[in-house]
């Protein structure tokens, strides 16, 4: 594995915008850090595809963010880190880290009668990733899983908050009504987006979970383990890519990270 360096920039790659939301986080928690982003804009979903077809995405995003020189790369997709990332992180020389491990973590922490629900694409709820993180953590914990593969549909067209999204909402969200559930996992970094709407349906008696958080944290203690974590500086630069669609992300993504999208360049992911 080659030796990062502090001045290297961290790689962070999701399906779309959704995982803008951990690229938030470290932002937050990380403020003297470079990002380069990229989202795959030109072909989300990824959770409706094969677990093939997710792989050989997740390899091209990856040699794309190493061809940026970064010294580490996070996963910011559910499905990829599901499907993908146990395979690709064998051929890659920088650390990587996904986000349904944090986001078990974080999960298991939060609940207080150990019934917990997971919400996620089709592709991240098949393969039963975050009942195996969190029977791996605690083994009585009761795991309720649920594909509502709509939801990144939401987020990608800007409906975050409007009647539709309720609609669809209830009727995804029913089962958790009535099962006990008081911690409830957002296995797909564009849920986040929809916490009014989900918090609107299920009330405050559960508690919602999203990996952004805890994935921080984890990227945090990461460069600070390894001595790479950057010191204070004034030249911080954040850089973002899509294979599709730029003006409509910078767009979408304003509302969320605000000025620090100042442009959004479009590149032919394929060619990786």
């Amino acid at each position: 594995m080659a030796e990062a360096s502090r001045s290297q920039p961290i790689g962070i790659f999701d399906s779309g915008l959704g995982g803008l939301t951990v690229a938030k986080e470290i932002f937050r928690l990380l403020p003297n850090e470079d990002v380069i982003y990229f989202g795959d804009t030109g072909r989300y979903p990824y959770g409706p595809r094969s677990k093939d077809i997710v792989v050989e995405f997740s390899r091209q995003n990856t040699r794309f963010l190493l061809e940026q020189g970064v010294k580490m790369i996070v996963v910011a997709c559910n499905t990829a880190s599901a499907l993908a990332l146990s395979v690709i992180k064998q051929d890659c020389d920088v650390d990587m880290l996904g986000v349904t491990k944090p986001g078990a973590l974080s999960a298991v922490k939060a609940t207080r009668n150990g019934k917990i629900g997971v919400i996620g694409t089709t592709g991240t709820i098949s393969s039963d990733i975050y009942a195996k993180e969190i029977g791996e953590l605690d083994s009585k914990i009761k795991v309720f899983s649920l594909a509502c593969p709509l939801f990144v549909h939401l987020v990608e067209e800007g409906y975050l908050n409007k009647p539709a999204s309720k609609l669809i909402a209830e009727d995804y969200l029913a089962p958790f009504c009535t099962n006990g559930v008081d911690t409830l996992v957002l296995g797909c970094t564009h849920y986040p987006l929809l916490k009014e709407v989900i918090r609107e349906v299920l009330g405050d008696r559960v508690v919602l979970i999203d990996s952004a958080e805890e994935t921080a944290q984890t990227v945090y203690q990461h460069l600070m383990s390894t001595n790479i974590l950057r010191e204070k500086t004034t030249d911080v630069l954040h850089k973002f890519y899509v294979s599709d669609l730029p003006d409509r992300f910078h767009q979408v993504a304003r509302h969320f990270l605000g000025d620090k999208i100042t442009n959004v360049i479009r590149i032919d992911i394929t060619k990786y």
